[in-house]
């Protein structure tokens, strides 16, 4: 860097501060205008190494042009696996539903002949190879058809859903293999960017940091657009933006590293040559190019330090309130930083509004009356609303809680009611109880029992101070945003065979509304042929499911034994009745942990054909079913697993 004079470096200075993609090279330009100087010996633009500079400068601008599109070649990927995948779990409930309607009709025509039948003759029938030439006691697994091969197959699906021990000291949570592949990939993506066609000498130091500043700008569209709670990612993939947030902090983090690459590189050119024209630090850093670039630096370094999970969780409500102001100004900075950022910088702001005012203030936005109920063990509340639901004006308009929600839906709560700091937070919950018998193309409106599990969190901070407050209050008024949330668990769990729900704890605020769903009488009984309703004589074994030979299970595990007030016993009992297998464990303050895996795997091989199993609690419960899953998928078994977060 030594070699390069002076007087050339500011020239490529000023050049890259209005250079776009379209700019031609400074001779080019100057030759256009007519401007003399281009036939003086002593003239930068007839020395190779500024032209190399120049060049450089421009092909960064016009290269960075087709990040965004290698992102959406990307997407495109995602979207045909979803929608190849969703075709099967369709194929899968058509099945299903084919089985149903056969016992159906079976049902039907034999009730009529045949009085006081508690079993109808089709499903005896159907249930002849299990009930009656399967001993009762066995200690044989059942036999499954050896992978063959497709072992390669099962190798590579096992391993992306394996999910490895967190890292050692600093105990990090890891993903599922496959979440860090595609993170991996992403990463990846970023560093071919960053050294494509990339000298490495000092003369190119300038370059290098300009195109991690390109590189920065060109990814904050990706970055706003998987923060935000309504976007067309989840229609085109599945997954709501919960599923996403790994991928949105893994996308700030990447930012956050670019940024600071672009900084440190801008000192040192101060350092190795500003300051030898007189720029003094004060001088360089107060620079309006250079302030503004700092300004946005600093924000955006202190909107990921104040999102780490250490900080997040202790106090989440700054957090929240330095998450929105910090984003805003951080855009501001930059659209006034540099021009070439503008159009970046513009899509993530009208990203940023459109999720934040349009939507989560304004269409998916309702308040209604609630309800506060402690609960046994002092610490856990329930809060609780009910209202008409009602059809949407448009189908292109997205749905409010005024219009009702899908089970394993999670909201957003405001109650202004508990002080003024309180006014604009919004906090997340999964919805806990069963979703309203509705639907989108159902003119007729239905009622819907709202209910939150709520347990206090810590010593401060919003659930405790609610949990406070109910102690004097039973009633107040909330504002809801939402209904947020993807149907994959439902999608995977009714086209199994054998469906297997696994709550921790709190987690029980998941499982509840997806068994209801799947097990209520008014969508999965054996119809009555003449009132097209539930069947009234057909008995709890049959009513309880589309397919009597399906397997509906749920695994709950409580911390202690109050906890299990937290779902009344009769809302346990109406599930068992309409075919539930229930195991509660006892609770682990008593008995310690239970083997989970083990009766994970004894269900699972119960009978041959595809299982389904969603769980929802503590990372370590998580892992433990993601990678039992993972060894039954190793030797050849249909097997599905969902993670359902309950708190991010």
């Amino acid at each position: 860097m030594d070699d390069l004079p002076i007087s050339w470096f500011q020239d490529i200075l000023r050049f890259s501060l209005k250079a776009t993609a379209s700019t031609s090279p400074p001779w080019i330009s100057a030759a256009a205008e007519g401007r003399p100087g281009l036939t003086d010996p002593k003239d930068p633009g007839k020395d190779p190494r500024f032209r190399e500079l120049a060049e450089a400068v421009l092909f960064s601008r016009r290269f960075l042009q087709t990040y965004n599109l290698a992102l959406a070649g990307i997407l495109l990927l995602l979207t045909a696996w979803h929608w190849g995948e969703k075709a099967v779990l369709a194929r899968r409930k058509r099945r299903n539903r084919n089985a149903a309607e056969r016992i159906n009709e079976t049902w039907s025509s034999s009730s009529s002949t045949i009085e006081g039948t508690a079993t109808p003759p089709g499903i005896a029938k159907l249930r002849h190879s299990e009930d009656e030439t399967t001993p009762l006691l066995t200690n044989e697994s059942p036999k499954r058809t050896s992978p063959g091969i497709k072992k390669p197959y099962f190798i590579i699906k096992s391993w992306l859903q394996y999910q490895p021990s967190p890292i050692p000291i600093i105990n990090k949570t890891l993903p599922p293999n496959s979440v860090s592949l595609l993170v991996l990939a992403f990463l990846a993506l970023n560093v071919f960017y960053n050294f494509y066609r990339m000298s490495l000498s000092s003369t190119y130091l300038f370059v290098f940091a300009d195109r991690c500043g390109i590189l920065f700008v060109a990814n904050l569209p990706i970055l706003y657009l998987l923060a935000a709670k309504t976007q067309p990612i989840k229609l085109l993939t599945g997954y709501s933006y919960e599923s996403l947030n790994i991928f949105h902090r893994r996308a700030g983090e990447l930012l956050c590293f670019e940024a600071l690459l672009h900084f440190l590189g801008m000192d040192l050119i101060w350092y190795f040559l500003l300051r030898h024209l007189g720029f003094t630090l004060a001088r360089f850093l107060f620079n309006r190019v250079v302030g503004l670039g700092l300004g946005a630096f600093v924000a955006y370094e202190v909107l990921y330090f104040t999102s780490l999970g250490s900080f997040r969780q202790r106090c989440y409500e700054i957090f929240l309130a330095l998450h929105v102001f910090l984003q805003f100004a951080g855009l501001v900075l930059l659209w006034f930083h540099h021009h070439t950022s503008r159009l970046y910088v513009g899509i993530s702001m009208a990203i940023f509004i459109v999720d934040r005012i349009t939507f989560r203030l304004w269409l998916k936005s309702s308040s209604h009356p609630a309800t506060l109920t402690i609960l046994e063990d002092d610490e856990t509340l329930l809060l609780s609303s009910n209202w008409d639901t009602s059809p949407r004006s448009s189908a292109l308009l997205p749905k409010s809680m005024a219009h009702g929600w899908k089970p394993n839906d999670h909201v957003f709560i405001t109650i202004p009611s508990l002080g003024n700091k309180y006014i604009l937070q919004a906090h997340p919950f999964t919805i806990f109880s069963a979703a309203p018998e509705y639907s989108d193309s159902d003119s007729t409106p239905s009622h819907a029992f709202f209910t939150l599990l709520i347990r206090a969190q810590s010593k401060s901070g919003f659930t405790h101070d609610l949990l406070t407050y109910a102690r004097t209050h039973h009633m107040t008024q909330i504002r809801l945003d939402g209904p947020y949330g993807s149907s994959h668990a439902l999608d995977i769990l009714s086209s199994s065979d054998t469906a297997v729900v696994i709550a921790g704890g709190s987690g029980i605020a998941v499982a509840y509304p997806l068994l209801w769903a799947l097990l209520h009488p008014s969508s999965n009984a054996i119809t009555d042929p003449e009132t097209g309703g539930p069947s009234s004589s057909s008995p709890p074994s049959i009513s309880s499911s589309a397919n009597p030979l399906r397997k509906f299970k749920l695994l709950w595990i409580t911390h202690s034994a109050s906890h299990r007030a937290w779902i009344p016993e009769e809302k346990l009992e109406e599930l068992q009745a309409w075919g539930l297998d229930l195991f509660i464990t006892p609770p682990t303050a008593l008995a310690g942990r239970p083997a989970v895996s083990d009766i994970l795997r004894s269900w699972a091989e119960e009978r041959n054909g595809s299982t389904g199993v969603v769980v929802s609690g503590p990372d370590g419960l998580v892992r433990d079913v993601r990678n039992t899953c993972a060894a039954l998928i190793k030797r050849g078994d249909s097997v599905q697993v969902q993670v359902e977060k309950f708190g991010w």
